[in-house]
Parts: C-alpha cells; sequence; structure tokens
C-alpha cells in the first residue's frame, strides 16, 4: 500500500486569533460585482468602492503604487491600501486601485462554514471554442521542444484557452462562491479589471509575500493531475516526487526566485528539495523561500516587480521565452500569468501568480491554462495537463470539455 507522500502548505504571515465563525464567509457572501475580493491563507479581504486609481504612466509600477496611496493618505484616507490585477506584460496598464472601504476577516480555512457545500452550477448551455484548437497546440509545443534541443533555450510556458458562451447571464457570485469552497487553503480572487469585466479565479501560487522585514515566496512548477482514485492519486504524487524532468522544471524557477529574491534580503532559506501542494484538480512541485529584507522601503510589490516573470509562467531565457510565447499563442494573456494581491503604505502585502483563472464579461467567459514545456516535453501529455487545470474552472459553471 503506498504511503502518502510530504505535502506542503502555504506560510501564512499571521496566525488569526480566535476567529468568528462565519467572518470570512460572511465576506465572501457579501461580494457583489465590481467589488474586489480576496482570499488568502492570512486573510479574507472584501474591498468596495475606489477611492483612487493608480495612473499609467512611465513611472515603475512600485512607485506609482506608493505615490497614489501618498496621495490618499493626505486626502484623510485612514488605512489606504492598494488591490487588484498586473497583466503579465507589466509595460500594459495595472488595474489597481485604493478602495474606499476595505473589511478583512481570518482566513476562509479558519470559519468552519467554509466546510459547507457552494450550491450546484445552475443549468446551462455552454458553447465551447478552444483557442487554439488541442491540435494546433500540441504542434506549437512540438515545435518548441525542436527549437530546444537545437540549443536556442530551455523552457517555455506555452497557453492555451477556452471561450465559453453562456444562453444567461454570468452568475459571478456563485463562481466565486465555487471556487472558494472546493480550494479554501489557496488564493481565490474576483477583480474588476474593466467596466463590465471581472478577473476570477483561484490560485495554488504565491509569488511573494511581505510583513515586517519577513518575505516569502512558494514557487510552483511540475506538476500533475489529481486522481478520483485515492491508490492511483497516492501513485501520480510519488511518481511526480520522482520525475527527473519535473524536479528539473521545478528547480530551474527555485532558482530563478533566489536570484532574484537574494539582492533584497540579509539571508534565504531555500530546501534543498520540493514538497507537494495539493489542489482540488492537481498535485504541484512546491518550494517555500523564506528571507530576511534588507531594507524597510522595499515593498512586497516591488519584489513581486523584480520576480515576475518566473519561469513558471514565463520560460528561460525571458527573453528569449517572451518571444516564443508571442509567436506562437494566438491571443494576448492580458492578466493571465500576471499577479494580484494587495499592499499597503507601510509596504506589506501578498501577490499570487494569477493562474486558474478566467475572464468574465456578461455571457462569456475566457479560461486560461498553461505547461512549462522543455527539451523532455511531449505535446499530448502538455496538452492533457492544460485541459486538467481547465477543470478547476469548467467545475465552478457546469461545464465539460
Amino acid at each position: 500500500m503506498p504511503t502518502a507522500p510530504e505535502v506542503a502548505t502555504h506560510v501564512p504571515l499571521a496566525e488569526p486569533a480566535h476567529p468568528a465563525v462565519g467572518a470570512a464567509t460572511g465576506l465572501l457572501g457579501a461580494y457583489t460585482p465590481g467589488a474586489r475580493f480576496l482570499g488568502t491563507p492570512t486573510r479574507t479581504l472584501l474591498a468596495q468602492g475606489t477611492h483612487s486609481e493608480v495612473p499609467h504612466d512611465a513611472r515603475p509600477l512600485p512607485q506609482r503604487v506608493a505615490a497614489t496611496l501618498d496621495a490618499a493618505r493626505a486626502a484623510g484616507h485612514g488605512a489606504p491600501l492598494v488591490v487588484g490585477a498586473v497583466p503579465f506584460d507589466q509595460t500594459a496598464p495595472a488595474a489597481l486601485a485604493v478602495p474606499d472601504t476595505a473589511r478583512t476577516a481570518p482566513p476562509l480555512t479558519a470559519d468552519p462554514l467554509i466546510a459547507l457545500p457552494a450550491d450546484p452550477p445552475a443549468a446551462a448551455r455552454w458553447d465551447i471554442r478552444p483557442v487554439p484548437e488541442p491540435e494546433v497546440y500540441g504542434a506549437g509545443v512540438a515545435a518548441a521542444v525542436e527549437r530546444m534541443w537545437r540549443g536556442e533555450f530551455s523552457k517555455v510556458v506555452l497557453a492555451r484557452t477556452l471561450e465559453l458562451t453562456s444562453t444567461d447571464p454570468l452568475d459571478i457570485p456563485a463562481m466565486l462562491q465555487r471556487l472558494a469552497r472546493r480550494d479554501p487553503s489557496g488564493y481565490t480572487f474576483a477583480l474588476p479589471t474593466a467596466p463590465g469585466r471581472t478577473l476570477l479565479g483561484a490560485s495554488p501560487e504565491l509569488l511573494v509575500s511581505r510583513r515586517g522585514n519577513r518575505v516569502v515566496a512558494n514557487p510552483l512548477a511540475g506538476s500533475t493531475p489529481r486522481s478520483d482514485d485515492l491508490a492511483e492519486d497516492v501513485r501520480r504524487a510519488a511518481a511526480l516526487l520522482e520525475s527527473a524532468k519535473d524536479l528539473h522544471e521545478h528547480a530551474v524557477v527555485v532558482d530563478a526566485v533566489h536570484r532574484a529574491l537574494a539582492p533584497y534580503c540579509t539571508g534565504l532559506t531555500v530546501p534543498a528539495r520540493p514538497t507537494l501542494l495539493r489542489t482540488a484538480t492537481m498535485w504541484h512541485l512546491s518550494t517555500t523561500v523564506t528571507g530576511t529584507l534588507a531594507a524597510p522601503e522595499t515593498s512586497a510589490l516591488e519584489l513581486a516587480c523584480a520576480l515576475h516573470p518566473t519561469p513558471a509562467v514565463c520560460g528561460t531565457p525571458t527573453d528569449t521565452a517572451r518571444q516564443v510565447i508571442a509567436d506562437t499563442e494566438p491571443f494576448d494573456r492580458g492578466f493571465f500569468t500576471g499577479m494580484v494581491g494587495w499592499g499597503d503604505a507601510a509596504g506589506d502585502g501578498e501577490w499570487v501568480v494569477t493562474i486558474r483563472c478566467a475572464e468574465a464579461e456578461e455571457r462569456s467567459l475566457r479560461l486560461y491554462a498553461g505547461a512549462g514545456v522543455v527539451a523532455a516535453s511531449e505535446p499530448a501529455a502538455e496538452t492533457a495537463e492544460t485541459g486538467a487545470k481547465f477543470r478547476t474552472f469548467l467545475g465552478a459553471v457546469g461545464a465539460e470539455l
């Protein structure tokens, strides 16, 4: 009988103190489209209204955010936060704002009511269009692998999308409930990115957090789908821990995170081997990197911008991988594989990699999923992996491939 491998858990910034039953799920239930919701392993946040928006100009994003927070405080805002999303392309406009009000509660996992099941999806007819078609995606993977064997680059993350159109208006609060209750220990979000458009999802991956001088990053790379059969699920997890391909892919990402954070920290702790992190649909190789911040003025967002994009969402070398992505993917990633999160005027915050997500607008959804392609990759396996990753969101809306 196989034994269950060690499983990593998300590292909180602070332990909650005797949370009230219903506090976190109350904020989840109070979400309405246009508000900003974030559920993380450290807190549940519901932000409403817009006090001020972070402008898009030539200044680096952390400078613009700091100036917006300073201006909000000077205008009488008691405890300003910035909340929102940053796109994959950091030169594109972000969707970040200081809300009028922000209510917080302990994390969803600390609320016993999160165990209550969400209402099942209402019956709906979905028209599903893959972009690109799976065969085209597989051909893109094969072309990338061939170039890697020629030594042009070592890794690229290639994504595909599903465009879903419903006969009925979308019920975004109900989708959020199902995402949050299915994976309450992860990072659940629903954020406006344009008038009438919402970015929502349930990401397993912390890019970086900062509380005081403590820095935490949790890179994920290397994954395999879960199984409903317990013995097979354990076998897949154990095989992932021994997979030379996935361990190499993971090591490349961890090394990149280490090198990006080192200039900002007086010391970093990087475990020698990854552990496993599980979601409802996937097993992931996971490493929790911790450090001590060298300069107190360095914000969580500044650290996040220094890390983004990691090889887990782009590839290696970064510039070459970006070009391969642009040449191969027949769509604009937008906020997919960017980052979502919050930051305060003291520089504390949490920024999460924007995966397992979709953009919702009226009756349509665009779902995104990507896979890390290395020289040992097989097109059919990477296509299947992206299909498994779509399951997080398909289950939330009652659709099937």
